[in-house]
């Protein structure tokens, strides 16, 4: 079996590794000191305009050019004159040398980016053809081990079946007492599904008629004009609204009393717009 695919793409991914750390140790050997900040934009005219802010051998220096000519020079805070610059021309073009070697090393930063993200990406890539043909060939022997090893072990495998076709026959004599069982359990449980269901279209129709009650109640104490007028109507224990407006504590003892049901827990109940239907929702603590 062919097992040198793997051992190919560790050691180029180790390869790679080391390389990255090599070019990441010589570009930390070759850090300066001075402290180099460029920015380039364009004036409203179209002119290129370059601000380069850096120390060099202990001063602070401030430029501003426009197209490549400078405009403006600060020196440690204090703008200096244009007839002056001369005493600083050596330090000037020291410091756009450097701006020239900086952005020639960006570019090629840059290409050597690009190039080792296409080689590490080429690099996986055979990473995972080399996996996949490990894998192909591990399966391989794997089947053909397996294949001698059925034609060694055929004939127990058929006692072994044997044996387990009858274990499996005990077992399903043994389940189908359970689901008969079951099926016994599930039928009082249906009897008692359809009581329960007996009880709540009882007590939803109470319910229907107490809140009849209610309502009839209300529009003959005042509380509202008439039947269709009651909208929503809430209760619990502490206290009960008619169409939004809490009701004083005497209405509210009176009502709690005559309809318990309604004041215990959160009992809310509320007509549709055009009065051709209602719900009622009780919820018990």
């Amino acid at each position: 079996m062919k097992t040198n695919y793997i051992s190919k793409s560790i050691i180029m991914l180790a390869i790679m590794a080391a390389t990255v750390s090599a070019k990441a140790q010589q570009a930390d050997s070759v850090k300066r000191s001075e402290n180099f900040g460029e920015m380039t934009d364009h004036t409203k005219t179209g002119e290129k305009r370059e601000r380069i802010n850096t120390h060099w051998h202990d001063k602070e220096y401030n430029m501003t050019l426009l197209n490549g000519k400078m405009t403006e020079l600060y020196v440690d805070g204090e703008k200096i004159p244009p007839a002056k610059w001369g005493q600083y021309s050596n330090a000037i073009a020291a410091i756009k040398e450097q701006v020239r070697k900086d952005r020639i090393q960006a570019q090629k930063d840059q290409a050597q980016a690009k190039l080792d993200q296409i080689q590490a990406k080429r690099d996986q890539e055979q990473a995972k053809l080399d996996q996949v043909q490990a894998r192909k060939e591990q399966a391989e022997a794997m089947r053909e081990q397996e294949e001698a090893k059925l034609d060694r072990e055929q004939a127990e495998k058929d006692k072994v079946q044997a044996e387990k076709d009858q274990e499996q026959a005990q077992k399903d004599q043994v389940q189908a007492v359970k689901d008969q069982e079951q099926a016994q359990r599930d039928q009082v449980q249906a009897v008692k599904d359809q009581e329960q269901a007996k009880k709540d279209q009882a007590q939803a129709a109470e319910d229907q008629r107490q809140l009849k009650l209610m309502i009839d109640d209300l529009v003959a104490d005042k509380i509202a004009p008439d039947e269709q007028s009651v909208h929503t109507i809430t209760m619990n224990a502490d206290g009960m609204t008619v169409n939004g407006a809490k009701q004083p504590d005497d209405v509210f003892k009176r009502y709690k009393d005559k309809y318990p049901r309604f004041s215990t827990g959160n009992f809310s109940y509320g007509s549709t717009t055009d009065g051709n239907g209602f719900h009622i929702s009780h919820m018990t603590k």
